[in-house]
């Protein structure tokens, strides 16, 4: 294994692990908001609901991404593709909420220029570490 091969696995399990971590938060937190008692809805403030389970939804998916990562299983790459994409139409949709006057919280805008940074940072590291085919040796 060379350096630079050596680092690109050390890269992709960061990563991973970051994706997981990620995942798991947002499962945890969204849902103390959408199933949790009014008191911890009330402190949410503004939230956008479709956003709200939007993202909540797509912490199991963080979660999936991330163990893929962790394998390096190609299909890892282009389900945080898909997360990224996902999440910048999302966040558009939020940009069009909030442009017609919906009410909103200052924390989701941060929250979400945050996600998309960080599974477009996800998504490259990952598409230019993981090898493009998995090459498997005969026996």
């Amino acid at each position: 294994m060379t350096p630079f091969t050596q680092a690109r696995g050390i890269g992709i399990r960061v990563i991973s692990l970051v994706a997981i971590g990620f995942g798991l938060l947002t499962v945890k937190e969204g849902g103390a908001v959408l199933f949790g008692d009014g008191t911890v809805r009330t402190a949410a403030g503004n939230y956008v609901p479709f956003v709200l389970w939007f993202n909540f939804l797509a912490g199991f998916a963080y979660v999936a991404a991330g163990a893929g990562l962790w394998l390096q299983q190609r299909w890892a790459v282009w389900l945080a593709a898909t997360i990224a994409l996902a999440t910048a139409i999302t966040f558009a949709a939020f940009g069009a909420h909030v442009a017609s006057g919906g009410a909103y919280e200052l924390r989701t805008v941060v929250a979400m220029s945050v996600r998309t940074l960080v599974w477009a940072a996800i998504a490259a590291i990952a598409w230019r570490g993981l090898p493009r085919t998995n090459r498997h040796h005969s026996p």
